[in-house]
């Protein structure tokens, strides 16, 4: 009896990373963009935007630089700051349900605005709202 051997020919989807099905750089850059966007914009967010300052400009950079680099891209954010130490790093910032929920809204806004697949979407959102909830330092 003799044996097959089957050869894989087409890559297997699996292997690109989330950075890659989200259009690498540019990809990362336009969903965050939007999302600061929306968060200007939209009166349903105002307790999210308050929490950001007068300016959105530092967060868009800071944001980008660690979704690259959190979807499996280049680290610019660690190249740039080091580990992000994410909750140590928003403690100076009163982040409670409201806005945990508000940034999860946005980000989920900002992603379907941007035509990613809603399969991504929701999955995104689980890992994305996980973070967010872990950021809460007060009640509310």
């Amino acid at each position: 009896m003799t044996s097959r051997v089957h050869t894989i020919t087409e890559p297997v989807e699996n292997s690109r990373t989330m950075f890659d099905l989200l259009g690498g750089e540019a990809g990362v850059r336009a969903l965050v963009d939007r999302f600061y966007d929306l968060m200007d914009m939209e009166p349903d967010l105002k307790e999210l935007r308050a929490a950001h300052g007068p300016s959105l400009d530092e967060a868009r950079d800071k944001l980008f630089w660690f979704l690259c680099g959190y979807f499996g891209g280049p680290d610019h954010y660690i190249e740039r700051f080091g580990h992000p130490r994410l909750r140590a790093r928003h403690l100076p910032f009163s982040i409670g349900e409201v806005e945990r929920d508000q940034w999860v809204a946005c980000i989920g806004r900002a992603m379907e605005d941007e035509g990613i697949e809603p399969v991504l979407i929701e999955r995104l959102l689980e890992s994305f709202y996980g973070v967010a909830d872990w950021m809460r330092n007060r009640e509310g």
